[in-house]
């Protein structure tokens, strides 16, 4: 059965212009949905404003009203409540959700050392175009130029990124390389960085019973701490959920950890006692005395990244960010069209002089009906197209604009 949780080298040269992921993002309304259609269904992420409830993309976060840090620590996906969970891996699990023969009690988090730093980053992304919409978590570095591997989850709907190394405290935005949401793993390229220290990945593979710490920015606070454990299991597969999308996924051959790991060490390494990378956070239970972490093994994270790093994509692994029309969807949509009700700054749709009211009937001379039909009419495009779109104006008009079409969220 599988467990139910919650979602807590050698340099290379990436290829100089990434083919980019199909889609159309379209923001609906007053509750600022994020929908992204396309190759990458529905764009979800963790988001937080001045208000203690906030819209995401399927639900509406209700969040502490002593929150004022400015955005919400990306959640190892994760099962919240009391309900107990088995696991099908090796180890096992117990009805209280910890571990068969683990200790009842579990070390508290401490302050990461400096060693435990180097190569470690903490990563803020902006979601959905909003300064009062953010989420924490951690990456990896892989390569002294900037590469940095994290979750898929920590960057999921990202319009900007900003990413900290720690042993230094430099920030740099980020760009996606690429992604794979399917096995939650992405791949990001820092603007600018040279000579970064990187962490040591292992080769000689991984045990139960062996020691485990999770290094990462636990709850957002941009401070790095260490949870230390022993890897419990080995090829764990799992359900997870994300507290603030609602939404769940399927996530198998984990590394299974009796460490506390917690929000926003998501993406961040999961060391031996040598302090070499066995594994990427990515999971965690919650709602028990004691925590199970899940990482992504290593091996398989970086299988995804040389995948990602060829430029080619796969059913799984999408490069680069996809198209983005940058129209909000009307609350009464008739069927004639795709009724606009709003327009995003700096979008090709703001560019082309669209407005509230146009009525979308053709893209690139397919008529559309419906915003699924919009959606399939540019998913044969590319970031950087140009395309006509044609539209029904307020005073009943036919009207066709040329629009370049923009980088949506990750």
């Amino acid at each position: 059965m599988d467990t139910q949780t919650h979602e807590t080298e050698e340099p290379v040269v990436v290829p100089p212009a990434f083919r980019r992921r199909h889609a159309v993002a379209l923001i609906g309304g007053a509750t600022a949905l994020a929908l992204c259609f396309g190759g990458g269904g529905i764009a979800l992420g963790a988001a937080i404003g001045s208000q203690s409830s906030v819209s995401t993309s399927t639900t509406t976060a209700v969040l502490p009203d002593d929150t004022t840090s400015g955005f919400v620590p990306t959640t190892p996906f994760g099962r919240y409540g009391t309900s107990p969970y088995s696991s099908n891996g090796t180890g096992g699990t117990d009805d209280s959700g910890s571990s068969s023969g683990q200790a009842t009690t579990q070390s508290a988090a401490v302050a990461a050392s400096d060693e435990q730093q180097i190569g470690v980053v903490t990563i803020v992304s902006t979601l959905n175009f909003s300064e009062e919409s953010r989420a924490a978590g951690t990456g990896i570095v892989l390569t002294s130029t900037g590469q940095i591997l994290t979750n898929n989850h920590v960057i999921d709907g990202a319009t900007s990124i900003e990413v900290t190394v720690e042993s230094t405290g430099k920030t740099y935005t980020a760009e996606v390389i690429g992604t794979d949401s399917t096995n939650d793993v992405a791949l990001l390229q820092l603007d600018g960085a040279s000579g970064l220290d990187t962490m040591t990945l292992d080769d000689d593979g991984v045990a139960v019973g062996d020691d485990a710490t999770s290094v990462g920015n636990a709850e957002g606070t941009g401070d790095l701490v260490a949870a230390s454990g022993a890897v419990t299991s080995l090829d764990e597969d799992i359900t997870v959920g994300n507290e603030y999308s609602g939404t769940t996924e399927s996530l198998s051959d984990l590394i299974e950890v009796s460490a506390a790991v917690v929000s926003g060490d998501s993406g961040g390494p999961l060391v031996d006692d040598e302090g070499e990378v066995i594994g990427v956070v990515t999971a965690a239970s919650s709602g028990t005395a004691i925590i199970t972490g899940f990482a992504i093994p290593i091996d398989t994270a970086m299988d995804i990244v040389q995948q990602i790093r060829s430029g080619v994509e796969t059913d799984t692994v999408e490069i680069g960010l996809p198209a983005f029309l940058g129209v909000q969807l009307g609350t009464t949509q008739t069927g004639a069209g795709v009724v606009v009700g709003g327009v995003i700054e700096g979008t090709a749709a703001a560019e082309s002089g669209l407005v509230v009211g146009d009525v979308i009937t053709s893209f690139d001379g397919a008529a559309v009906a419906t915003s699924e039909e919009l959606s399939a009419a540019v998913t044969s495009h590319e970031v950087g197209d140009t395309v006509e779109v044609g539209y029904t104006a307020a005073d009943g008009s036919s009207q066709t604009v040329t629009v370049t079409l923009t980088e949506g969220p990750a």
